[in-house]
């Protein structure tokens, strides 16, 4: 009987989508989409909004299209009402409703998870479970299905449940998981936009205000899908006795990654060594930390190894940065005219310092020459020091060509001992036999 309704139900809507009333649905839905539109594309302005939400990169990919589209086709749904039979808008509206979802979940995801696939695996499974549940709800099948699925009952424990009451626990869970994501995400951008020297504390509020979000939306969704909540008394204790033994590492890293957020001992930006590894850190998270190199190289560090060994800070209470070259000059140069000079050169390089002032030292009488070492400050380290250093030797080299002054090249003196007469015969080379003529 239900199914024979729900046939004459869906035969009455194709012959209402046939009636030439349809076209005055058509009319006005396409307003309602118009208009939604238009204000949309009002509020976000023309320059495209990247990383949002609500706004996409055009105007209809966003949450707030199919919103305001599905508020305006309600409307207009209203103003319809009684004057012509509704097909369209019966099609229409959970098409939209799915729509929000999907835009919805997919946005919240990205969000939260930027540049991974698992985004795009919900929002296939997003995508295919939306579209089939309205294709049942337009068909008129999903109560059936519903119906069958409320019949389905069985035992967990001493607890009888349906496998409707289970989906509706699924479906809850995964909405309230996703607003959790939300909100975390939208409060995570407002304490990072626009920080600066307290980056690595707003990274650690950011991360500790997630995972209590997200703890809490679990807790939520378990109680939705009508799983009993003090339960988890066992399954903390477990979880407990298996981070005793095995997991040991993993959550040494975590209250690590709090410990070096909270002390900022290091920092995002700063130039480490560790393990033998230089580079910029270039983010922090709470089980490990990403350095950078200079060549473009990343490492993943983990954070426990930041605690526990020896890291060499490069920028930890000052960014500037010493390096030194070593020149040789002749023996004989007048130094007190030619330091002042290479001194003068070195400051003129764009990346050296003025203060600390860079300087110049008799280092070593070496044996081709009298030994410099030149000293200069850097303050930008993250830019690389091989670049700097050769544009002060350049510089070095142009003013000690410039003077004149001599870069003397390794000598050695050989000597020659002669050769009792005896042994000089005897060493001698054979002759060679004679060309004729």
């Amino acid at each position: 009987m239900v199914s024979a309704l729900s046939a004459r139900e869906l035969s009455q809507l194709v012959d209402d989508l046939l009636r030439p009333t349809a076209a005055i649905e058509l009319v006005v839905l396409g307003g309602c989409l118009l208009l939604a539109w238009a204000v949309v594309r009002v509020w976000r302005g023309p320059v495209p909004i990247e990383g949002s939400i609500w706004f996409g990169r055009a105007v209809v990919d966003g949450l707030l299209f199919p919103l305001f589209a599905l508020l305006c086709a309600t409307l207009g749904r209203w103003a319809l009402v009684g004057r012509v039979p509704l097909a369209v808008f019966k099609i229409v509206l959970p098409v939209l409703v799915s729509l929000v979802i999907i835009r919805f979940t997919v946005r919240v995801v990205h969000a939260a998870f930027p540049a991974s696939s698992f985004a795009r695996i919900v929002e296939r499974s997003v995508s295919w479970i939306a579209w089939i549940g309205v294709a049942l709800w337009i068909t008129g099948v999903l109560p059936l299905v519903l119906d069958a699925l409320k019949g389905i009952q069985f035992k967990i424990g001493s607890t009888e449940v349906s496998l409707r009451g289970l989906l509706n626990g699924a479906l809850t869970a995964v909405v309230v998981l996703v607003v959790a994501l939300w909100i975390s995400s939208a409060l995570e951008e407002r304490l990072l936009r626009g920080a600066t020297g307290n980056l690595s504390i707003r990274k650690m509020a950011a991360s500790a205000l997630r995972a209590l979000l997200l703890f809490i939306g679990l807790m939520f969704a378990l109680s939705a899908a009508g799983i009993d909540l003090t339960a988890l008394g066992v399954l903390g204790g477990a979880i407990g006795v298996g981070i005793g033994f095995g997991l040991q590492k993993l959550a040494a890293n975590y209250v690590s990654g709090f410990v070096i957020l909270a002390e900022r001992s290091v920092r995002i930006g700063d130039m480490v060594k560790v393990d033998d590894f230089e580079g910029r850190i270039t983010d922090i998270n709470v089980r490990y930390t990403v350095v950078r190199a200079l060549n473009g190289r990343e490492s993943i560090v983990p954070n426990e190894m930041l605690i526990s060994q020896r890291v060499e800070n490069l920028s930890l209470a000052d960014p500037k940065v010493a390096l030194s070259t070593v020149v040789q000059v002749a023996y004989g140069t007048d130094l007190d005219a030619l330091l002042p000079q290479l001194v003068q050169a070195v400051r003129a390089v764009p990346r050296v310092l003025a203060d600390p002032a860079p300087g110049v030292q008799l280092s070593a009488f070496a044996a081709d020459g009298l030994e410099l070492t030149v000293g200069f400050w850097i303050a930008d380290a993250h830019n690389g020091q091989g670049g700097v250093r050769s544009d002060v030797n350049l510089a070095l080299l142009r003013t000690l060509n410039a003077l004149g002054v001599e870069i003397p090249f390794p000598q050695r003196v050989l000597q020659l001992q002669s050769l009792p007469p005896g042994m000089a015969a005897a060493s001698a080379p054979p002759a060679g036999p004679r060309s004729p003529g």
